[in-house]
């Protein structure tokens, strides 16, 4: 990894149109206009989950889905607000209001471009998976429960914020379920779980608002004493106009109040977006450009705020819709966010007489595909520390908030990762007689006479501060011996840390001071820089690091005769 490389900035749309063909348009073409109307639903009712109206939500699939295929590193990726981020959203507009949610927006924009100008596109990928699953499994249920309200019809205007709160509120308000309402958002339901059986090429969600939409509106023309709430009636008649850009009030304070949360919408997002990319990988056999991909959605981020959206992230479902289709090239996302555009001018008029009842079908719908209950059913036969990142970073999900889930679940899971690295290190201790081969695959066996008062250590694995403490506890045990050499075999550390360099300072000062010679054996290039740079070599002398065990069991055995002489 080369934090200080050149820009690894090459969008896929540069390439795709230097060899661009008619073929591969009509492909495109139809592909976006697929995807365009597979996302409409999506980005209404994520728009609405999150607490804004359907144009928000709109405008960030419009504006953000043209800029993630414009500049972004996957050839497939289709970008727009999704479920994953929800929750942040609505808890972010209700502690900062949009302008608060437009300054995180915009921070996490510019993380996830220097993510990508550092080159850590790559390294987004290693976060641990159960903290994934625990995040997204959480995300999951946090978004069904905020969906019963409009799907049983409760009526309810105030509603706790926090999960357990929320569904007391539920059940001490079940009577009030409204029979019309439910029954709309059941059969939006059946619609939606029944049409991918029938062809996989129909869009669900899209036939449930279409089909139920008219259902309802024909209620409410010949039976107008019933009534169904609509988007109209939540949110009055919807503008037609793209917003203007507009600025922001920066200040000290803001920054530092929302950094945490721009930090959990920067790591959700490179995830979700990474994780999307991957997967499309897999299915068109193409490469996706983890860096300059990063830096197309932190771009996104940075521009669609200005328009009054919010938080934009490559999206897996609508992203494998366009690739099933036939999109191969950015131009299908780009067709998309046109389509998109042509119905947010001409048909928004309509969008008002869609019930809410059905978009909360939709979003059960998400919540239920984001689950992924079988992959945590999976992770449940793993080890008891990957159980524990998944269920801590659920319950932290739930209960608490995404911000306080990622950071301890980063947490846990590398401070358990650290402890069965520990446990895997082995210092082993030798004298007398020393295999050279030993612990290696080589046949061929070599036997060396350790002179008496030589004592070998030898370090299987990384060189850390956790396994440093551990090296420092050994010798501390063994300092009565007071040997006259002490051989450091080092041949399978493959680095060494700030730490284990003290330790290592340690070790050889209070050796020096008792007349403890130490040498130093089967260091590689890496640690010897390391080990230079620090002063350690000087401190040791040059003569007393060695490439081969061999050489340095013969300095050792060499130096025990001159001093019994």
């Amino acid at each position: 990894m080369n934090f200080s490389g050149p820009i690894d900035f090459k969008p896929k749309l540069i390439s795709a149109l230097s060899n661009y063909s008619a073929s591969r348009f009509k492909s495109d073409l139809i592909a976006g206009i697929v995807v365009g109307i597979v996302a409409l639903p999506l980005a209404i009712a994520f728009g609405i989950a999150s607490g804004v109206s359907p144009t928000v939500g709109l405008t960030t699939a419009i504006i953000g889905g043209f800029i993630v295929s414009a500049l972004g590193g996957c050839s497939v990726q289709i970008g727009g607000p999704t479920g994953a981020f929800i929750i942040i959203v609505s808890g972010i507009i209700a502690n900062y209001g949009m302008q608060g949610l437009a300054i995180a927006t915009i921070m996490a924009g510019l993380i996830l471009v220097l993510l990508g100008l550092f080159h850590l596109g790559t390294v987004i990928k290693f976060i641990p998976y159960p903290i994934v699953v625990g995040f997204t499994a959480g995300i999951a249920l946090t978004i069904f429960s905020t969906q019963i309200n409009d799907f049983l019809g409760l009526g309810l205007t105030e509603i706790p914020a926090s999960f357990i709160p929320k569904w007391g509120t539920y059940f001490s308000n079940i009577d009030r379920i409204d029979w019309p309402t439910f029954i709309v958002g059941l059969v939006s339901l059946a619609i939606i779980i029944i049409s991918p059986k029938i062809s996989k090429k129909l869009p669900g969600a899209l036939l449930a608002i279409i089909i139920v939409t008219f259902a309802v509106w024909m209620i409410h023309t010949y039976y107008p004493e019933i009534h169904i709430t609509t988007i109209g009636d939540r949110f009055g008649t919807l503008p037609t106009d793209i917003p203007q850009p507009h600025g922001f009030e920066l200040t000290m304070d803001t920054i530092n109040e929302l950094l945490p949360s721009a930090f959990t919408i920067a790591v959700l997002g490179a995830i979700e977006s990474l994780l999307s990319a991957t997967v499309a990988d897999g299915v068109t056999g193409s490469r996706t450009n983890s860096n300059t991909e990063l830096i197309g959605q932190g771009a996104a981020n940075i521009v669609v705020p200005f328009f009054g959206g919010i938080p934009v992230t490559g999206a897996i479902a609508r992203t494998m819709t366009n690739i099933t289709n036939g999109g191969r090239t950015p131009v299908s996302g780009i067709i998309h966010a046109i389509v998109l555009l042509l119905i947010f001018l001409f048909l928004m008029p309509l969008i008002n007489l869609v019930p809410m009842a059905c978009l909360a079908a939709v979003l059960v719908m998400v919540s239920y595909n984001m689950s992924g209950w079988r992959t945590v059913r999976g992770i449940l036969h793993n080890p008891k520390s990957d159980i524990t990142v998944l269920a801590v970073t659920f319950l932290l999900t739930v209960i608490f908030d995404l911000t306080i889930a990622i950071e301890i679940g980063l947490l846990l899971a590398i401070i358990l990762f650290l402890r069965r690295v520990m446990e895997n290190t082995q210092i082993r201790v030798y004298s007398e007689q020393l295999d050279v081969a030993e612990g290696t695959d080589s046949s061929t066996h070599e036997v060396l006479d350790v002179a008496r008062g030589v004592e070998v250590y030898e370090i299987d694995g990384p060189f850390f501060f956790g396994v440093a403490t551990k090296f420092d506890e050994i010798m501390r045990t063994s300092m009565a011996n007071k040997p006259i050499v002490r051989i450091l075999r080092m041949r399978k550390v493959p680095f060494i840390d700030a730490t284990g360099v003290h330790n290592l300072e340690i070790l050889i000062k209070s050796s020096q001071s008792n007349g403890i010679h130490v040498v130093l054996s089967g260091v590689n290039d890496n640690v010897h820089n390391v080990l230079e740079s620090s002063g350690v070599e000087k401190m040791i002398g040059r003569d007393h690091i060695y490439s081969h065990i061999s050489k340095a069991v013969a300095m050792a055995n060499k130096i025990v005769q001159e001093v019994g002489k």
